[in-house]
């Protein structure tokens, strides 16, 4: 274990901030919280990657990014929360809940714990905002999403994110915080219309991936992420997401970028399937799980999505990508507006 000490550099005025979670969206979250003028403490489950961090690196998760002092990181959970102002819950939604589970008797009371992953947990069909109130009932909730890819955060180019909670004083208060020079943090206090968009950019990300690599054309990865987002639409106002979410950073910014890029896990992952290739070994793709669960709280629900349903049934094997177009391509048609 990494002792807590900051070697001979002075802390910043500030909250102290824990991050939980060591790879490339925690190590850039915490250089974040450090620029925006916090002291920063850092989980991470693996020495290697603590002793890296203590080097001024994470190679493994940002490769060629120079990390600026001041992080201290440490693999002691309970170390890195004494003390805190503020937690940052940087684990993939999937291992959100047994994180927590480690951390519950070491969070202060009644201080702010912020989602900075994106996902729907796969066993429960919960939002993520929900498995904290479980776990953590003496600590509000927040969420921090939009488009931002890690490596442009931790290189401190210009990014901006929404953060979300339902007390709308603490979620202006937590963005005014967050802010930094080349980090813009907006206010919401539609929790559940953040996280909407949030988790299912991820799985519109693997379609758009999976378009590309099946050479499908420029006009179909369009259509594509267009009726996406008609489906996030529909799927975030049965969930009591306003609209206008939607429209934002953590909505329609964060879908167009995922969908546009191979630096997103999700669009990568989705590139490979299209492409045949094997996909294990890839990085950790949230859309993978969200896919099969959004698909079937939609079947629930009644939701027409025509997509998410497909992107699952493409992962678990029960279609192919031509199966799966060809089936979207001959729905009956409808107009435009009809969503």
């Amino acid at each position: 274990m990494t002792e807590l000490v900051t070697s001979g550099h002075e802390a910043p005025s500030g909250w102290r901030v824990a991050v939980l979670g060591g790879g490339a969206w925690g190590t850039a979250l915490a250089l974040a919280m450090l620029r925006a003028g916090h002291f920063v403490r850092l989980y991470a489950r693996d020495p290697e990657t603590v002793a890296a961090i203590d080097r001024g690196e994470n190679p493994r998760y940002l490769p060629g990014i120079a990390l600026q002092p001041g992080i201290v990181a440490t693999t002691d959970i309970a170390a890195a929360l004494d003390g805190a102002d503020c937690v940052l819950a940087v684990a993939p939604a999937q291992a959100l809940r047994a994180m927590l589970a480690a951390a519950r008797h070491h969070v202060p009371s009644g201080i702010p714990l912020v989602l900075c992953a994106k996902g729907i947990e796969r066993d429960t069909g919960a939002l993520l905002s929900a498995i904290v109130e479980e776990a953590l009932p003496n600590n509000p909730v927040a969420a921090l999403s939009g488009p931002s890819f890690a490596t442009d955060v931790a290189r401190g180019l210009p990014t901006a994110v929404v953060v979300a909670a339902r007390d709308a004083d603490l979620a202006a208060d937590l963005a005014a915080r967050f802010s930094a020079e080349n980090l813009r943090c907006y206010s919401s206090d539609d929790l559940v219309g953040v996280e909407i968009g949030g988790a299912l950019k991820n799985v519109f990300a693997i379609a758009a991936g999976a378009v590309t690599g099946a050479k499908l054309g420029a006009s179909a990865q369009a259509a594509m992420v267009t009726r996406g987002f008609v489906e996030l639409r529909r799927i975030g106002a049965a969930f009591g997401a306003r609209p206008e979410t939607l429209m934002g950073l953590s909505g329609l910014g964060d879908l167009l970028l995922t969908c546009s890029s191979a630096q997103s896990r999700n669009f990568a992952y989705g590139l490979a399937l299209g492409q045949g290739k094997p996909l294990a070994g890839l990085p950790l793709a949230e859309g993978v799980p969200t896919a099969a669960i959004a698909a079937r709280l939609a079947a629930e629900r009644g939701i027409d999505a025509p997509i998410i349903t497909a992107v699952a049934a493409i992962l678990d094997g029960t279609v192919t990508i031509g199966q799966a177009v060809t089936a979207l391509m001959t729905r009956p048609l409808k107009t435009e507006t009809d969503i």
